[in-house]
């Protein structure tokens, strides 16, 4: 229940309750008799909606001085009908924030998309050491900030498919550089929100974003080394078919891919700190 439902539940409340007063007889001659004490009736008078106001809250009627508010609630019915209606829109709003899967706000999509934008723009040296014949080499350039900014997209957006989202606003620019990490990318992301759904159920708890964060880059190293190994092939001046990784051994391979695991552990701990103070 946001602010403007509230304001209006409390003002149907109020009606109701002077409603009350003026059809109640008892309490109705009261209330004229307090007009008429403290001078609303008159042309300088205290304003009437004002009266009603201190009537209500300071008033006490009866043998037992009960205020106006409890003789409401004994002699109508209809606050019990409007807390229980209160009370679903509550738990409605407790069950969303439990779903795994939720809808996306405006906010949340400028949110996600600032920090695909900070991602590619950090990441400017892509082009740069692409061409570096070493495996993995790409992944530990880029590494901090691709675990940094995704840590606190899903910190700050706790919502299944932030993730992707971002990969998928990444791909865009990167289909023109890299078609394969585009691919490797979404594929990732892919994995990564499924293993994230799958153990932690969305990313109520930091941990889960902090899991995210640390799995989604290093798990594009097994695509591109299949890639390397077996699809891409460059000839040398002999003809002869060559690797186009000198790091496309297997002692080589898991030695970088375990720097990337590490760099990326370091910037999703980075996006953690950095997403509580935002």
């Amino acid at each position: 229940m946001n602010i403007q439902e509230r304001m209006d539940s409390i003002n149907g409340v109020i009606k109701n309750i002077a409603e009350f007063i003026q059809n109640h007889s008892e309490i109705k001659s009261d209330f004229n008799d307090y007009l008429q004490t403290i001078g609303a009736a008159s042309k300088n008078g205290v304003p009437l909606q004002t009266a009603c106001f201190s009537y209500i809250l300071e008033r006490n009627i009866g043998e037992d001085l009960k205020s106006i508010p409890q003789l409401y609630l004994e002699n109508t019915k209809d606050i019990g009908e409007d807390m229980p209606a209160a009370a679903d829109t509550a738990s409605a709003a407790a069950d969303d924030e439990g779903k795994i899967f939720r809808k996306f706000r405006i906010k949340d999509i400028v949110f996600l998309a600032i920090m695909a934008a900070c991602m590619l723009v950090t990441g400017a040296i892509m082009p740069l050491v692409g061409q570096i014949p070493v495996f993995g080499i790409v992944q530990v350039c880029l590494g901090l900030q691709f675990s940094v900014f995704p840590v606190i997209g899903m910190m700050k957006v706790r919502k299944t498919g932030s993730l992707l989202f971002m990969s998928v606003c990444c791909g865009v620019v990167l289909v023109f550089m890299s078609t394969v990490m585009f691919i490797c990318i979404l594929i990732c992301a892919v994995i990564a929100e499924a293993f994230t759904v799958l153990i932690f159920r969305g990313y109520k708890k930091d941990g889960a974003s902090l899991f995210a964060g640390i799995i989604f880059f290093p798990c594009t190293l097994p695509f591109l080394y299949i890639y390397y190994n077996f699809l891409y092939t460059v000839t040398d001046e002999t003809g002869v078919a060559v690797s186009a990784f000198i790091g496309a051994n297997p002692g080589v391979a898991i030695g970088m891919s375990i720097a990337v695991l590490a760099v990326c552990a370091l910037g999703a701990f980075i996006g953690l700190i950095v997403s509580r103070e935002l």
